[in-house]
């Protein structure tokens, strides 16, 4: 039995001997000297020693020494505040400053030493507050309304800690709100930051633990990356073989896929502009082939038909051709039969050469149906999503999924681009589609409508017209802009005779009410054209704000034909990405940097690339970790086929091989003999030849006491030396730190080599 030893009993000796009489008055001077600056190298270590203790039982922090149930729960709204952090950007205002409020609320009940509030204050106000969440929501379900009442029940919580059960159910509530974080982002910085959290809430945890002496701050902190370090070999273990389930376990609520940004299935003035404004990534492209030119990086999204006079909305379409893989496109194209076999011929008459480029996309949640590919895929490819969904083209030749993109997918898909880049022809089309592609709003831009039929006169044909308004836009002063004038009702009338300043959007949108007013068909395509090659991995990076609008028009013989207005007003745009157009940097700007003259600031596109490559590396192999990747793995491994006996049988066995990692390790440092309590039983082996073992339930201080008191063959000499050696290694043992320090450590050794000759 260990026998700890108390603060004031350790100064009191400390005192009793501080003059070296008191404890040597019978030796011989040069003895007295001895033993005199031994005992006063005892009381500075003895001191050092008691400020260490006294240090160890208080809580080091930036506010001072608190007391340590101050300073555990300040700790813990720390946690708890960083636990909440993630969900400030999707939270409503109100929500945010209540936390705010209420953990400031607790951090000064705390501080000040405050009585907490009684539950008949409590329990009104988390009344009215779920209230407000189901009024603001109009549900108490789904993944919205669930995360605001989880974090206003942990914010409420914090009020009525008052025992220590309280404390862990604050705990445990926060472990299950880092969880949903996830629900809104799954990137690198996100798991980075849900780990940091993690070890903050097992150190709070461990600091509850303690009821005695509490180790330094910096030592929890490593307790609790050690905690969750044991537990990563047996994660690895179950995240890959566990089997992958098709889809959630629970079907994901309405609300999953809100807040996404991307292309909708409209277009109006200002839409695209404000989307282009975003850095965010849309989608990753690996090209199996050559990729193509900037100028014919047009990536096709929806196809726009309708309008209202202001809004540009997709047709309805009845018929849809399922096409999930290209063997099953190759199938249904042989069959004559099929309704929309001729809708979906992607070669009509007098078709140029074309150039087939295979792509690997990875698209981000967008919360829409469509799927990006460069102009024109040729068969709806399989996704790899979770659960599975299928893929189609319509008439239009949009490529769609069956349900919105929720999630980040991924697919492969070949297109056809013709060889010169200047045009791209599309399947025929109905009569029907045709007669609303010439369809206008009665009332709306007259201007506009006079300025077609007056460039339709002076034209012979439809490409004399099409090379008309081309024309129009590159030789009067219209200007490519993000920040366009605010529109009226008649917003094309306004745009080519008044502000002559517009977007993507403007110019296409003008050029196709232009088409129509001539009787020529016409409709809007929005999606992306451009995108940049990363260097590092090779994979094409395309972006929100490479988000664009061009024009369809039909043409006899050759069918719908691509034409993109901003070319002719700002042809750079088609070559470069918009970023590259704009000023390098706003802030750069104001703090008057000269990019030349600042090499960092010359590096921060490779920063970008190397940061971009890695999220794509954890979007490919962590998140994208599929059914097939782990069949793939398993295969790898000379496993063809697995049963589920296998598959538990090797799960347990790959977990008993992590869990011996882990406690292997933990076992031989537990039977590591302590380089101090294998000084101290050489001691005791040595005090056994004059009679003098150490009993079983003795501690040093009773062992000490003993050898001291009894008479004995030991000489005065060699019973202060076993005071100051076992006075020593009371103070190494039993101090703040557990681990010795070595310079101490090899100070007590020299004393036990010079007790050896006192005791010979």
């Amino acid at each position: 039995m260990t026998e700890s030893i108390d603060r004031p009993e350790i100064i009191k000796g400390a005192e009793s001997i501080r003059k070296p009489h008191a404890a040597a008055h019978n030796l011989p001077n040069s003895a007295t000297t001895a033993v005199a600056t031994g005992l006063r190298r005892l009381t500075r270590l003895t001191r050092s020693t008691s400020a260490g203790h006294r240090s160890g039982t208080r809580f080091k922090n930036p506010f001072g020494t608190l007391p340590r149930d101050k300073s555990d729960t300040l700790f813990l709204l720390f946690a708890c505040s960083m636990v909440l952090l993630p969900h400030i950007d999707h939270l409503p205002i109100w929500i945010s400053i209540t936390c705010a409020l209420t953990l400031l609320w607790r951090a000064t009940i705390t501080w000040q030493g405050m009585r907490l509030p009684r539950p008949v204050l409590l329990l009104p106000l988390a009344f009215f507050a779920l209230l407000a969440v189901y009024l603001n929501d109009r549900t108490m379900f789904g993944r919205d309304a669930g995360v605001k009442m989880l974090v206003l029940l942990l914010t409420f919580k914090l009020l009525e800690m008052r025992a220590r059960r309280d404390v862990f159910v604050v705990l445990f509530l926060s472990f299950f709100l880092v969880l949903t974080t996830f629900f809104y982002s799954q990137s690198i910085l996100t798991a980075l930051l849900v780990i940091a959290t993690i070890i903050v809430l097992l150190t709070a945890q461990i600091s509850f633990q303690f009821t005695g002496v509490i180790p330094r701050l910096r030592q929890r902190l490593r307790m609790g990356s050690m905690v969750l370090m044991l537990a990563i070999p047996l994660t690895l273990v179950l995240f890959l073989l566990f089997p992958r389930i098709q889809g959630p376990l629970w079907g994901m609520p309405g609300d999953a896929n809100g807040g996404r940004s991307g292309m909708s299935d409209s277009m109006a003035p200002g839409t695209i502009s404000q989307l282009a404004m975003s850095e965010e990534i849309a989608f990753r492209v690996k090209f199996m082939d050559p990729a193509p030119a900037p100028a014919q990086r047009y990536w096709r999204g929806a196809v726009l038909t309708n309008f209202d006079g202001r809004t540009w909305t997709r047709r309805v379409q009845r018929q849809v051709q399922h096409q999930p893989s290209s063997s099953e496109t190759d199938s249904s194209s042989s069959d004559s039969s099929s309704p929309d076999s001729s809708l979906l011929d992607p070669s009509p008459l007098n078709a140029p050469p074309k150039a087939s480029i295979r792509q690997q996309i990875t698209m981000e949640p967008s919360g829409q149906h469509w799927l990006f590919a460069l102009e024109m895929p040729q068969f709806a490819p399989a996704l790899e999503t979770n659960p599975p969904s299928r893929s189609h083209i319509n008439a239009d030749r949009e490529l769609l999924s069956d349900r919105p993109i929720g999630d980040r997918v991924r697919y492969d898909v070949t297109s056809e681009i013709d060889t010169d880049g200047n045009h791209f022809d599309l399947a025929n089309d109905t009569f029907a589609a045709l007669q609303q592609a010439l369809t206008l709003p009665r009332g709306f831009n007259p201007r506009t409508i006079a300025l077609a039929a007056k460039l339709r006169s002076e034209t012979s044909g439809d490409s004399d017209m099409v090379n008309a308004v081309l024309q129009l836009f590159h030789n009067e002063n219209f200007s490519y802009t993000l920040e366009p004038p605010l529109l009226g009702r008649d917003n094309v009338d306004e745009f080519l005779f008044s502000t002559r300043a517009g977007f993507c959007e403007h110019y296409a949108s003008a050029f196709v009410v232009l088409m129509r007013a001539a009787n020529i068909p016409a409709r809007v395509v929005t999606g992306y054209q451009g995108g940049e090659i990363n260097q590092v991995d090779g994979y094409m990076t395309v972006r929100q704000s490479d988000a664009h609008a061009w024009a369809e028009v039909w043409k006899e013989g050759v069918g719908w034909e691509r034409v993109d207005p901003t070319a002719a007003v700002a042809p750079e745009r088609i070559q470069k990405p918009l970023h590259q157009l704009l000023p390098r940097s706003y802030l750069g700007g104001l703090i008057n940097l000269n990019p030349a003259q600042n090499s960092w600031w010359n590096k921060l596109p490779d920063i970008r690339a190397n940061w971009e490559a890695l999220g794509n590396n954890w979007n490919q192999w962590v998140l994208n970790y599929s059914p097939d990747r782990q069949k793939g793995l398993l295969q790898y491994f000379g496993i063809q086929q697995m049963s589920w006996q296998m598959l538990v049988g090797l799960m347990i066995g790959m977990g008993s091989l992590a869990l011996a990692v882990v406690l292997l390790p933990l076992l031989l440092v537990r039977n590591k003999i302590d380089p101090l309590d294998k000084l101290y039983s050489l001691f005791c082996k040595r005090m056994v030849k004059y009679g003098m073992s150490r009993e079983l339930h003795e501690g040093p201080l009773a062992y000490r006491e003993r050898l001291c008191a009894a008479p004995s063959a030991l000489k005065p000499q060699a019973k202060i030396a076993i005071t100051l050696f076992l006075r020593s290694y009371e103070a190494l043992r039993y101090g703040v730190n557990n681990g010795p320090d070595k310079i101490t450590l090899k100070a007590l050794k020299i004393q036990f080599k010079k007790l050896k000759p006192l005791l010979s």
